[in-house]
């Protein structure tokens, strides 16, 4: 629970095949917390066993999207396992983040442990850590190059300052750039355009971009290999052709 309210640290909502997680300690800028990095995890455990969800959207409750670690709660030394865990993990299947306000520090790095960003006109994204004497270990400093080029990931490291979601969209990081408090809404058509999708292909397919980092192309066939048994194997690979010949629409089962 909350410090600030009886509800939750983070809400579920279902939409189809689609399931928002909203992280909720509003009053907190939704820090983090030990309330928040459990439910967060049940969350995406949720989302990673349940065949009836294809892709998950990622937001936060209030103000902003996620103001990083909650300092209070670290002083105490509450822990926050779990939520390390999925930064550097990430989700099974397709996680897209919804940033309205601000992603800083910790709540940069959580949504870039998620596949797509999409991001409203104006919010800041940053790793301010060097201007309180820490360091943002998880994993933002190594995923930033990839994501936005070396140079502006140095300057972003070293200064401290953020950069804004235009400047953001214009680096690649932001899949869609939206107009203020359009964020969930296009975060959620993107995630039901992933949920036509047969779900093994969707989660194979993930895997298989995310493999391209450091990976020569015969290292990426072998990873591939394994996938390609298992998708082309599945009742699913069967459902698309007869689907497509008889011009209607598949009945995705993920198997």
């Amino acid at each position: 629970m909350t410090e600030e309210s009886n509800e939750p640290a983070v809400l579920t909502e279902r939409r189809d095949r689609v399931l928002i997680i909203t992280l909720n300690r509003p009053d907190q800028m939704n820090a983090i917390n030990s309330a928040l990095s459990n439910g967060l995890w049940d969350a995406v455990q949720e989302l990673n066993t349940d065949p009836g969800l294809t892709a998950g959207v990622l937001t936060g409750n209030g103000r902003g999207f996620c103001s990083g670690m909650d300092l209070k709660a670290f002083a105490r030394g509450e822990d926050i396992g779990p939520m390390l865990k999925f930064i550097r993990a990430g989700a099974e299947k397709p996680l897209i983040a919804a940033i309205e306000g601000f992603a800083l520090a910790g709540g940069l790095e959580l949504a870039l442990s998620c596949d797509l960003l999409v991001a409203s006109d104006g919010a800041k994204l940053g790793v301010p850590e060097v201007k309180v004497g820490l360091l943002a270990a998880g994993g933002g400093l190594m995923r930033l190059p990839s994501r936005v080029g070396y140079a502006k990931a140095m300057e972003m490291a070293v200064t401290g300052d953020p950069i804004t979601a235009e400047e953001a969209f214009d680096a690649g990081l932001i899949s869609r750039l939206t107009g203020k408090g359009g964020a969930v809404d296009a975060a959620l058509q993107l995630a039901e355009r992933i949920a036509l999708n047969a779900p093994l292909s969707v989660a194979a397919s993930k895997q298989m971009v995310q493999s391209t980092q450091g990976h020569t192309e015969d290292e990426l066939f072998e990873i591939q290999g394994p996938l390609q048994s298992l998708i082309f194997g599945s009742d699913d690979a069967k459902e698309g052709p007869v689907a497509f010949a008889e011009k209607r629409a598949p009945n995705w089962t993920g198997s």
